[in-house]
């Protein structure tokens, strides 16, 4: 017994290091994500103000939901007007940009067509999300200015009228910001696209190629229904950074002030309204916006979620809940 108490004492745990290893994440998630995320629904709730050095601070409870959707006499909701710019600018950008990376993404990884030096495309196609959202906002500015080189060989041609102005018209700006959105991650879409289309079964293309499957039927029958994790991980997470765009709509067409995208506050979006909040020293009311535009991002993910999840998971999953259901109620009945 002696003994075997001695070699209970001397076996060493390694799975306990595992932790250590793993900690660091945990602290810095819980002071810059965690900690950040409850402070914006505790200030929320109060009516703060930080202007010319000095700060303000009471307990306001609703009020401040109530100030940004207009609800309040004398406050306008400017937060519907920025989501419904925001979304639409989104999805300019993303339908053509999911359309596209299949495309390429069906193209490159192709057996029939056999493209070759595929890595060279694939490095062309992935460049432009390298470069940074300022340069390319402020190239794409002065390109479609009023006298920019674009916008003066389409006015040649005859495509544009003599005085069209792409930073005055809304549906111009709108188009040229989700066009921008566009060109600087499709590719990235694509890589990720690519390397579902690679994990899928070759076996699964042949065999439908030898009951004389067409390509487009593949397509359609093989490949976009085992893409499905993937297009749920691309949407869920274009979504969550294009209801939280900024870079680009507040660097591509707006004033000597800021924060306001013209024309006509027409491209300005929720995270541009968040900071125009907070540097006019509204913290409470920006700590509004941010917990509501949390739930829209919530919402539109656990949207995606459903539509594109598993069905037939679902279904099974809702089987056994009444299963079990039954079986409580029969037991329930059997001991009365």
């Amino acid at each position: 017994m002696a003994n075997n108490n001695k070699k209970k004492k001397t076996t060493i745990e390694y799975g306990k290091y595992g932790y250590f290893f793993i900690l660091p994440f945990f602290i810095v998630y819980a002071i810059f994500q965690i900690y950040p995320l409850i402070s914006t629904f505790y200030y929320s709730l109060f009516d703060y103000y930080k202007r010319n050095g000095d700060e303000y601070r009471s307990f306001a409870g609703l009020q401040n939901f109530a100030n940004i959707f207009g609800i309040t006499k004398g406050e306008r909701g400017y937060v519907l007007e920025y989501l419904r710019n925001t979304i639409i600018m989104w999805v300019g950008n993303f339908i053509p940009q999911i359309v596209v990376s299949l495309l390429l993404a069906a193209w490159l990884t192709n057996n029939i067509v056999k493209l070759r030096g595929t890595g060279i495309y694939k490095v062309i196609i992935y460049l432009p999300s390298v470069i940074t959202a300022a340069s390319v906002s402020v190239l794409f500015k002065a390109l479609f200015s009023q006298y920019g080189p674009i916008t003066m060989t389409l006015k040649n041609w005859g495509i544009l009228s003599s005085n069209f102005d792409f930073m005055n018209s809304v549906a111009g700006s709108r188009g040229l910001i989700s066009f921008i959105l566009f060109w600087m991650w499709y590719g990235n879409t694509t890589i990720l696209l690519i390397s579902g289309v690679l994990g899928i079964d070759p076996s699964l293309y042949e065999a439908a190629a030898i009951d004389g499957a067409s390509g487009g039927k593949q397509f359609f029958r093989i490949t976009l229904p085992l893409l499905k994790p993937i297009l749920l991980y691309v949407l869920v997470t274009s979504a969550i950074g294009g209801v939280q765009l900024y870079d680009i709509p507040a660097l591509f067409n707006t004033g000597t002030v800021g924060l306001i995208g013209g024309p006509d506050d027409k491209t300005t979006t929720m995270a541009m309204y968040i900071m125009r909040l907070y540097n006019n020293g509204d913290i409470g009311k920006a700590a509004a916006v941010c917990v509501f535009l949390f739930f829209v991002t919530l919402v539109i993910s656990l949207l995606f979620f459903y539509t594109m999840g598993d069905k037939e998971a679902r279904l099974e999953a809702k089987a056994e809940r009444e299963k079990r259901k039954a079986y409580r109620q029969a037991m329930k009945g059997g001991v009365r």
